[in-house]
């Protein structure tokens, strides 16, 4: 009498989880049948947002239905990441995440969310070097005379990013503990903010995007110093890599991906990976103007390389004696 109800429970079971298979194939099959939206954790103009709505774009174009960037700036991408973290886990709310959404992970303890399990990363979409530029009105026109300046006056430059624990600011505290010096850090509510407060002089020293600091650049508000890959960009010919300004080793970049609330079906996840393989390639030419190359992965490599960033930065919070504000 025990094995048959044993039986039967088990044909049960069997028969509600075939079930809940067709439904969320069901679902996967309809998906989307309304607007996404793409959650960017800092205000309008920055290299995540520029991104967001590159991407956006060419997932409408592909899905058959609108794209919304919505921005949500603050906390570095955390109000933004928890936003995405608690929304419904049917693929309807993503996060454009960058670098600096890991790297609050290793600084903050006390984060409303657990990047690992309240996210499902999706893929990555683009990797670039951030600049070292000053305000033309510093008296310095490479690294070694910054170095230098910065020693004869400590702790009287200051350095603008788009706030505590972002990539542009750990960019700059790297520079400090390499050069041995101390450039003050002052934050602001996002890359595009910062930005504009190096080209009026507010900070004379800044770690910002190719993206964000080409038109400035070219419109000579701001002067480059150096970039921060391990090669030189070919959009910036001249300027060297701190690696050749006198950093040996010196190698830190930006990468920007997509996640999505965890528990969002696989065959949703699996689909906006295959759109996102499809049509991050034909934005290479728009990505390489803005110093970016287009780079795309599979769910679980993106992942890994969350997890990798989050160990780095934690190595280099815990050097750099960084602290959240």
């Amino acid at each position: 009498m025990w094995n048959a109800q044993r039986i039967i429970l088990r044909l049960f079971v069997g028969i509600i989880a075939c079930g809940n298979f067709s439904i969320f194939d069901s679902i996967a099959q309809s998906y989307p049948a309304k607007a996404v939206r793409i959650l960017v954790g800092y205000v309008p103009g920055g290299a995540v947002d520029f991104t967001a709505r590159l991407v956006g774009q060419k997932l409408s174009e592909n899905l058959g239905q609108p794209v919304v960037v919505e921005n949500r700036p603050g906390a570095t991408t955390a109000i933004a990441t928890e936003r995405v973290a608690r929304s419904p886990a049917d693929g309807y709310t993503l996060l454009l995440i960058p670098i600096s959404t890991a790297i609050q992970s290793a600084l903050r303890a006390n984060l409303p969310y657990d990047l690992k399990r309240d996210l499902a990363p999706v893929s990555l979409v683009s990797i670039g070097p951030f600049v070292l530029v000053v305000h033309p009105s510093l008296p310095v026109r490479n690294v070694k005379e910054l170095i230098a300046l910065a020693r004869s006056q400590p702790g009287k430059l200051d350095v603008g990013s788009p706030g505590v624990g972002s990539a542009n600011h750990l960019a700059g505290e790297l520079f400090n503990m390499r050069t041995k010096i101390k450039v003050v850090h002052v934050p602001y509510k996002g890359s595009g903010e910062a930005v504009i407060a190096a080209a009026s002089g507010l900070v004379p020293v800044s770690f910002p995007s190719l993206a964000g600091a080409l038109p400035l650049l070219g419109s000579s508000r701001l002067r480059a110093l150096a970039v921060t890959s391990a090669k030189r960009v070919s959009l910036l010919p001249s300027v060297p890599t701190l690696d050749e300004a006198g950093l040996p080793g010196y190698d830190y970049s930006a990468w920007y991906g997509v996640s999505a609330p965890a528990g969002v079906p696989k065959d949703i996840i699996a689909r906006l990976n295959a759109v996102l393989s499809k049509v991050v390639p034909e934005l290479k030419e728009s990505l390489n103007k803005h110093g970016f190359e287009p780079q795309t992965s599979a769910p679980e490599q993106f992942a890994a390389l969350i997890q990798r960033e989050i160990e780095r930065s934690a190595k280099l919070i815990q050097l750099t004696g960084l602290k959240a504000e």
